[in-house]
């Protein structure tokens, strides 16, 4: 089976987490009439790339979950239906025969008619669908806890970063650490734990790391609130249409040049491990 990695990008998790609900009302308890893969590319981590579709067509989804940026639907018969959005995915749910977004490269249509359409340009989102052999022996097997459902204790976490020399925002962004967390609300919980995105991670203290778990939950769940953070391209929109509205909310992403709404330095822009990183040197330390 090919490998993906398990490092990636926007969507992160309150963007997926906020996908899931909209989807979940809509879709568990129909059975799948057809699948339309347009690109083969959306389905390179399937095992047999035209097995998707005999595996989905006539099953019934049974339940709608998540693990870090994974969708992962529960179809009849021990099959797990993931999906993944990449870079610029989303899905959106339309009638059989209604106008489709530009870029529809995966559709499954229920057996009431609705369609799940994944509208992705990049194409660096994904679906596949696995035995449970199969999903053992992916990378998925590997991802650490969901940084929402089953956060680890902070003796854990203290473990898991004793010795490690990466900035911890390095490490927040490695997901067989803690699933979920991406570059946007990474800054924005060593934000709220004023701790410094550059501080090898080994070196935070009890209490910080402790300040640090603190503040993943209250950052989460703001950004799950808000539906989500679309950025100006729009590329993440909610499966109604509709734009997260967590950008004008955030205090770190995005902010390099503004003052700092807790201390009133400016925020600066750091690249760290080749992916920027938004903080203030006056107050995260």
């Amino acid at each position: 089976m090919r490998r993906w990695l398990v490092s990636s990008p926007m969507p992160e998790l309150p963007e997926v987490e906020a996908t899931r609900r909209h989807l979940e009302p809509a879709v568990v308890g129909r059975a799948i009439a057809a699948v339309e893969v347009r690109r083969p590319r959306m389905v390179r981590y399937q095992p047999d790339p035209g097995s998707m579709s005999h595996r989905m067509v006539g099953r019934r989804i049974e339940a709608m979950g998540r693990h870090g940026k994974f969708l992962m639907a529960e179809l009849e018969g021990d099959l797990t239906w993931v999906s993944h959005l990449g870079m610029s995915g989303r899905f959106e749910l339309g009638v059989e025969g209604a106008d489709e977004a530009p870029h529809t490269n995966v559709v499954v249509r229920l057996d009431d008619g609705i369609e799940v359409r994944l509208v992705d340009p990049r194409t660096f989102g994904f679906v596949a669908v696995f035995t449970p052999d199969e999903l053992a022996e992916s990378t998925l097997s590997r991802l650490g806890p969901d940084a929402l459902d089953s956060l680890p204790p902070v003796t854990s976490l203290r473990t898991a970063l004793t010795g490690r020399s990466a900035p911890i925002k390095a490490l927040l962004l490695d997901q067989r650490l803690i699933a979920g967390i991406g570059n946007i609300y990474a800054d924005e919980m060593l934000w709220r734990a004023e701790i410094s995105p550059l501080r090898p991670g080994g070196s935070l203290l009890a209490d910080e790391v402790a300040a640090l778990r603190r503040a993943v939950r209250p950052v989460l769940t703001a950004g799950l609130r808000s539906g989500g953070t679309s950025l100006g391209d729009l590329a993440y929109l909610l499966p109604d249409g509709r734009a997260g509205e967590h950008m004008s909310r955030l205090e770190a992403y995005g902010r390099n040049g503004e003052v700092c709404r807790r201390c009133g330095t400016t925020m600066v822009r750091n690249v760290i491990r080749q992916r920027s990183s938004h903080w203030c040197p006056g107050c995260q330390k």
